[in-house]
């Protein structure tokens, strides 16, 4: 006997369960549909993405419909038009056999006025972003004055995306005797504020532990510098032939940059982030979830809409800014019972945040080496033998066998063996004997960052006064982005087209992943190492020593700094004649590096 049947469902969503093959309810439904269908209340579940809580509400919410009554009887609330059109998706295939109930979507980058036409004709069921929502409510398009049940998804991410003003005014919209259903990952101060304002002592459904991650998912993390993240995500997808993947990353520029460069080297990869329009979005994920994408790099609001359950890895590119944000990613793997893996790749200034985030998943991360080229060149060519083996032979290809076999029938089966494997395994060897070995931070010396006498590190910056920049400015510019005390931050040169500042060597990693990771004015900041140190003496431009008092000229190291220092961390390229640097032309490497085989 199906299970769903002892949870109190009519015949006509068991008809549908069956038509689904669900078999089995999830903890979060088994607690949930129950609870829902006994009672007129209000709840609380607090379950991890992936655990089935839009089957938990969309049952029990689907029975206690009247079709027969057209009006607008329950309202779901979601912080994305990706997760909004799924979840309409998934009620519409819960009810197909529930004649005369109807389900709209409402959302924005579509025709308002289309979707109001849609309600007009009888939409017992909404499914809303809350922005368009409000839009809606403004413009007289809805009436939620009489709803009986409302359903707030994902409400955690929804406040994290600054929707609560919309929300509180949603709800003020609607009945105080309604019942209110309020689904979370996590239970951050705003989700609880909202059930204690809005909600009449809720009963609450907690699956594992407040917080806590899937026991499905294992956590990995990478320690690299700060300038090693793209070579070492790289590194990732290939020590993983099938990988299927989100990256995230914090930003919109950068989610399209990672992409772009994952593409230009080989890979099927595509960026998804507010920036593309729903068409775009649409094309993006349809590809995604056929599989001719296998690196998709995401934004976390983009995210929210991706419901696939065979993603192998989380790579997390940057951690989150709000450390709970990690569970909602690492919640896009290991899902419907299967297993996956989060990974992390940070640098030393954000290694903190490792322990943080433990604490809150109450899971343990695993360090993990750099895979080295050789490592991946085994795995590679492993891969490759299996591909071999279960390839299915097109009986096409006999009638070219003749005149294969007078071009090959001199070679032995060793000989055969290692000649066709090598064209793959080839060009792997030889990309990664041109690639220099990643280490770990951990594993490398001081020396290495070229640190003076003093214990400083001297920097090249590729801002100067043509962005409006002087000694004093640059330096509160820098100490402010960089958080750093007053005295961490000392010998500001400030030059026309750039400029050299140090700090002591303790806030080294710190400074190359802020600065690199930045733009000012729209244009890209880059920061490189300089091995001249720029002196010993902690001085500002104007000359000031920390004691006092005035230098009556430059000293050698300053007037090395007018265009004598030398840099060795990152390459910035030629030089216009206006001393700016110009970043290299984006170019193809597939000549380089082989592309992935598929």
């Amino acid at each position: 006997m199906n299970k769903f049947q002892e949870l109190g469902l009519n015949e006509l969503l068991l008809k549908a369960i069956q038509d689904l093959g669900f078999e089995t309810p999830s903890e979060v439904q088994e607690k949930a549909i129950p609870l829902l269908l006994q009672h007129d209340t209000d709840i609380v579940a607090l379950a991890q993405t992936g655990t089935g809580k839009t089957a938990a509400f969309g049952f029990p919410l689907i029975q206690k419909i009247d079709p027969e009554n057209r009006s607008t009887q329950a309202l779901i609330l979601s912080p994305t038009r990706e997760l909004c059109l799924q979840i309409t998706n998934e009620i519409k295939q819960y009810s197909k056999y529930v004649k005369g109930l109807h389900t709209v979507a409402v959302y924005g980058g579509a025709s308002i006025t289309e979707q109001a036409k849609e309600v007009k004709r009888g939409a017992q069921i909404i499914v809303a972003t809350p922005g368009r929502m409000q839009d809606m409510i403004n413009r007289n398009y809805v009436n939620i004055k009489n709803i009986q049940i409302c359903v707030l998804d994902e409400a955690d991410e929804m406040l994290n995306m600054g929707f609560y003003d919309d929300i509180t005014s949603i709800l003020s919209d609607t009945p105080e005797e309604k019942n209110t259903w309020l689904f979370s990952a996590t239970m951050p101060q705003e989700v609880a504020r909202i059930a204690r304002e809005f909600m009449t002592k809720p009963q609450e459904i907690t699956v594992g532990h407040k917080n806590q991650g899937s026991e499905n998912v294992s956590h990995e993390y990478y320690l690299v510098g700060a300038r090693d993240r793209y070579p070492v995500l790289k590194r990732l997808a290939d020590m993983n032939p099938d990988i299927f993947s989100v990256v995230f990353c914090r930003t919109k520029r950068d989610t399209q940059a990672v992409a772009e460069k994952l593409i230009e080297d080989g890979y099927n990869a595509a960026a998804l982030h507010g920036d593309l329009s729903q068409a775009q979005r649409d094309g993006v994920m349809k590809a995604f979830r056929g599989r001719q994408i296998q690196m998709l790099v995401a934004t976390d609001v983009a995210a929210r809409g991706i419901d696939v359950d065979d993603i192998t890895h989380v790579i997390n590119y940057q951690l989150p800014d709000e450390i709970e944000t990690y569970n909602h990613r690492s919640g896009r793997t290991g899902r419907a019972g299967k297993t996956g893996t989060s990974i992390v790749i940070v640098t030393k200034s954000e290694y903190k945040k490792i322990s943080q985030i433990e604490r809150i998943i109450k899971k343990k991360f695993v360090q993990k080496p750099i895979p080295t080229g050789m490592e991946i060149c085994e795995v590679q060519l492993i891969h490759l033998a299996n591909k071999a083996r279960c390839v299915e032979v097109d009986s096409e290809i006999d009638k070219y066998l003749p005149k294969i076999e007078e071009l090959l029938g001199d070679l032995s089966k060793e000989e055969l063996i290692k000649k066709m494997f090598s064209l793959e395994f080839n060009r792997f060897i030889e990309y990664y004997k041109k690639q220099n070995t990643i280490d770990s931070p951990k594993s490398r010396e001081k020396g290495e960052r070229s640190v003076n006498s003093d214990g400083s590190v001297r920097y090249f910056l590729n801002l100067g006064s043509r962005d409006n920049f002087d000694w004093m400015s640059l330096k509160d510019f820098l100490r402010d982005t960089l958080d750093l005390g007053r005295d961490d931050l000392f010998k500001v040169d400030v030059k026309e087209g750039f400029s050299f500042f140090n700090t002591d060597a303790s806030h080294s990693e710190r400074v190359m992943e802020i600065l690199n990771n930045m733009h000012h004015e729209g244009r890209q900041v880059n920061v490189e190492i300089s091995t001249s140190g720029g002196g010993s003496s902690r001085r500002d431009h104007n000359g000031r020593g920390r004691s006092g008092g005035f230098r009556s000229e430059r000293s050698s190291s300053d007037r090395r700094s007018s265009g004598g220092e030398r840099r060795t961390e990152g390459k910035f390229g030629r030089r216009r004649e206006d001393d700016r640097p110009v970043r290299n032309e984006r170019r193809s490497v597939r000549g380089d590096r082989p592309r992935r085989s598929n």
